[in-house]
């Protein structure tokens, strides 16, 4: 499986929540995925060793595409300094990109695309998150 890799930094249990729904829909994940589960009471400076080894390990060239819950919270603040960290990497720089708001929806339009290159798989999981997102009954006017 050469595709891109997928790591998710959230909050508590919310990436192993997304992953595991969505491989049970589709029966298996067509992409490498790992997860950085952050606690209230976690050291955000071992989340990020923690995230930085898991974007090492998940990198098979293709790049890793980092998925954060809410955007300006302590998880997206790691998901930042790792791929700050991935890109000052002197000898094989590994190519990241982050993208913030990770719902269902998102995390499903990667696994039908597995195979676009990093720049095309963010900007899908951008759309397919915000598709996700709607309005499904009001009140009549």
């Amino acid at each position: 499986m050469n595709n891109v890799s997928v790591l998710l930094v959230t909050h508590s249990r919310v990436g192993r929540a997304l992953l595991e729904t969505a491989q049970s829909m589709l029966h298996e994940l067509p992409f490498r995925a790992a997860l950085v589960p952050v606690s209230q009471s976690c050291d955000p400076d071992k989340e990020f060793e923690v995230g930085k080894d898991l974007c090492r390990q998940l990198d098979n060239g293709e790049g890793v595409l980092i998925l954060t819950d809410a955007f300006g919270s302590t998880p997206s603040n790691i998901a930042s300094r790792i791929a700050a960290a991935m890109s000052d990497i002197d000898a094989n720089p590994i190519t990241t990109r982050i993208v913030a708001g990770v719902n269902l929806p998102m995390v499903l339009k990667i696994a039908n695309y597995p195979n676009l290159a990093i720049d095309e798989l963010a900007q899908n999981a951008v759309a397919g998150g915000q598709r996700g997102v709607m309005l499904c009954n009001s009140p009549s006017q």
